[in-house]
């Protein structure tokens, strides 16, 4: 009986350490939370856009949803990673392009010239401005 308690709770502990792992596994939180932003606006998702917002960028956060209206948008390979951090902020990079479409034209706005603000606040990431 006391085997098999003890091989439960080993069992137990192997599975809480695997999900432990896969809940962390590498996941780059602010990454993510730019990610979730840059697609969200793209969707053009005002409330989404702004639940993804820091409080200091709800309103530059709607001017650019709102300067998405008359065009087409999409994300072509994006892909962000943190490469830093400046006090509070995690800086994060993107690759990959914010595709615009007018009258049936393409055009690309490249994402890898801009770094990326990402705040920590209520517990969330936030996306908080760009440079």
């Amino acid at each position: 009986m006391m085997r098999r308690f003890t091989l439960v709770l080993i069992i137990i502990s192997v599975l809480a350490v695997l999900g432990l792992a896969a809940c962390s596994g590498g996941q780059d939180a602010p990454a993510q939370a730019v990610e979730a932003y840059l697609q969200a606006l793209v969707d053009k998702d005002a409330n989404r856009v702004v639940n993804l917002s820091c409080a200091d960028w709800e309103a530059d956060a709607i001017v650019e949803v709102d300067s998405l209206e008359a065009v087409g948008a999409r994300l072509e390979g994006v892909a962000c990673e943190s490469s830093g951090s400046e006090g509070d902020e995690t800086l994060v990079t993107c690759t990959g392009s914010l595709m615009l479409t007018y009258d049936g034209e393409d055009r690309p706005l490249q994402l890898e010239g801009r770094t990326y603000s990402a705040v920590r606040e209520g517990g969330d990431w936030l996306m908080c401005g760009y440079r």
